[in-house]
């Protein structure tokens, strides 16, 4: 789909995100297209890594779901484009020279998204609700959740937090529960929702 365009080059391609963040930093790609689901580290959080960077590239996420805590998620961390898969190719290709300019690009779908959820309740609301929920956890675990929130894998929160991975995991499954999510993006957010990410 792109090796054809006379005024893009594909530099490379990365089977997970800690490959795709090393070969981002060599190589320095002006646009970055980015699975939202990778092993090893998820779309979101090499986003978010790359962004930390004093020269980051240009984010594009593409998934096939345009669900409310995805969109939010990567645009809060620092994408600048949200795509869903089966976006035409021509238009994934006019995004990709969108974003190369500066501007931003969101399928119509995410623009949807966005606009609901911004009409479901007032960032105030969505601040207070999310304190609400984090008042339930120990301190421990509220402690593992600002680490999620950072994007911090189980073995980096285990490091940062002298605790072992097992514990981590456990710590994160009681996450789940308490907060009533089901992945760690919706922990982030209802960190990031509550200011303190």
């Amino acid at each position: 789909m792109l090796g054809g365009q006379p005024d893009v080059r594909v530099v490379g391609e990365a089977g997970d995100g800690v490959a795709g963040i090393a070969m981002v930093r060599d190589l320095r790609p002006d646009v970055v297209l980015m699975d939202i689901r990778m092993p090893r580290l998820d779309g979101v959080a090499a986003t978010r890594e790359l962004h930390s960077d004093p020269t980051p590239p240009r984010v594009i996420v593409l998934t096939t779901f345009d669900a409310d805590d995805h969109v939010v998620a990567a645009l809060g961390a620092g994408a600048e484009g949200f795509l869903l898969k089966d976006t035409p190719p021509a238009e994934i290709v006019s995004a990709l020279r969108a974003v190369a300019s500066g501007d931003p690009m969101l399928s119509p779908s995410v623009t949807r998204t966005l606009i609901d959820r911004v009409r479901a309740g007032s960032v105030d609301d969505r601040a207070s609700a999310a304190l609400e929920r984090l008042e339930g956890l120990t301190a421990r675990e509220r402690d593992v959740a600002l680490c999620v929130g950072r994007g911090l894998s189980n073995a980096e929160i285990a490091a940062e937090l002298y605790l072992s991975v097992p514990t981590v995991k456990a710590h994160v499954s009681r996450l789940f529960d308490k907060l009533a999510v089901t992945n760690r993006v919706q922990i982030a957010i209802c960190v990031h929702d509550a200011g303190l990410a």
